[in-house]
């Protein structure tokens, strides 16, 4: 089973430096049928204007993931932390028994646009971390990669958490095939361009909650940009 969750349906957060989507209850949004699938728990995405950003603030027992899709953000945290991820990147910060961070556009001129996701840890209380890896270069042929999991790799981060994450490109109308595990579930977050799933459609923006299926396959719809799709394989 498919169900499909429309871009234009998330829940908004809009002031004079932020507009963010969010695909289940976060902050100020709070709709009861979209608290979250699985481990998974947010996923916002957010454009935030030159210059500003969100300040110090704090977080505890999740494992914070940010996937910039365009413009550069600056990252600084109480660990000792700073740096700067632009696309092509994969960050991950867990913030364990307790951390301290600050997000801001590195661009004084440029917005930066970017989905931050958070998933349940495995286990609470862990020693506040931070990772950030380069992900596989992206070339003419569709290619699934694995970005994010419970053991990382040298182009995916460590997740402390039973989920595999896989970004799908998929230029023109190339397409690709991920099998699950009978009793998993799945769900597709759309970052650009258009692509289906199991024949259901997705534009940019939109997600896809997937129960009950063992096989799943993407195809691009085609058009300009290649499409590109984060895939989450969970529990």
């Amino acid at each position: 089973m498919i169900q499909l969750r429309k871009s234009t349906d998330r829940g908004p957060t809009r002031t004079g430096w932020l507009d963010s989507k969010h695909s289940f209850s976060f902050g100020e949004y709070h709709d009861p049928a979209h608290m979250g699938f699985g481990d998974l728990r947010v996923i916002n995405e957010d454009r935030v204007t030159p210059g500003a950003g969100f300040g110090t603030h704090g977080h505890a027992d999740m494992e914070i993931i940010s996937y910039v899709v365009g413009g550069a953000l600056a990252h600084k945290d109480s660990i000792g932390t700073g740096s700067t991820i632009h696309p092509g990147d994969i960050q991950r910060m867990s913030a364990g028994s307790g951390i301290r961070h600050s997000e801001f556009n590195a661009s004084a001129a440029d917005p930066v646009h970017f989905l931050q996701v958070w998933i349940e840890p495995g286990t609470r209380g862990l020693p506040p971390s931070y990772e950030q890896k380069a992900m596989a270069p992206l070339g003419a042929a569709a290619q699934l990669d694995l970005i994010g999991g419970p053991d990382g790799g040298d182009a995916a981060v460590t997740i402390h958490q039973d989920v595999a994450l896989y970004r799908a490109h998929l230029p023109g109308t190339q397409a690709l095939s991920l099998n699950l595990a009978p009793g998993r579930r799945a769900w597709v977050q759309a970052v650009r361009g258009a692509a289906s799933v199991n024949g259901v459609a997705l534009a940019a923006g939109d997600g896809a909650a997937i129960t009950g299926e063992t096989a799943l396959r993407f195809e691009g719809s085609g058009g300009g940009a290649a499409a590109e799709l984060l895939v989450f394989d969970l529990r």
